[in-house]
C-alpha cells in the first residue's frame, strides 16, 4: 500500500510541477516534465527484479520505440493547432496518438519474436 502512495505521490508532483511551470516565463519547460522517466524507473525497477535482465532490456526497447507514438502526437499538436481550437488540437492528436500506438502494438506483437530469437 506504501509503494502505491509513492507512486501516487509521484504522479501528483509531476503535475503540480507543470501547472507551476507553466504559469512561469518559461512555459515551454512544462514540455519537457511529463519526459522525466518517473514511470519507466518505477516499470524498469519491476520488470528488472521480477523477470531477466533480457526482458528488461526488451522492455528498454519497447519504451525507445514508444516515442514513436509520442513524436506522432507531438508533431499533430503543433500541426493541428494552426486550423482547430485547443479541444479540438487535443482530441485530435490524441486520435493519432492511439493510432500509432495500436501500429507500434501491432507491429511489436509481429517482429518482437524475432528480436528474441537473433539476440540469442
Amino acid at each position: 500500500m506504501a509503494t502505491l502512495f509513492f507512486k501516487c505521490l509521484l504522479g501528483a508532483a509531476a503535475v503540480l510541477l507543470i501547472a507551476l511551470l507553466s504559469k512561469s516565463k518559461s512555459f515551454y519547460i512544462a514540455g519537457l516534465v511529463p519526459l522525466f522517466p518517473t514511470f519507466a524507473l518505477i516499470a524498469h525497477y519491476i520488470v528488472g527484479s521480477e523477470r531477466s535482465m533480457e526482458d528488461l532490456r526488451m522492455t528498454a526497447l519497447f519504451g525507445l520505440c514508444s516515442l514513436v507514438p509520442y513524436a506522432g502526437y507531438l508533431v499533430a499538436v503543433y500541426i493541428l493547432s494552426y486550423y482547430y481550437n485547443l479541444t479540438a488540437t487535443l482530441s485530435l492528436a490524441t486520435v493519432v496518438w492511439l493510432g500509432c500506438a495500436g501500429l507500434l502494438l501491432v507491429g511489436w506483437t509481429r517482429w518482437s519474436p524475432l528480436l528474441v530469437a537473433n539476440s540469442l
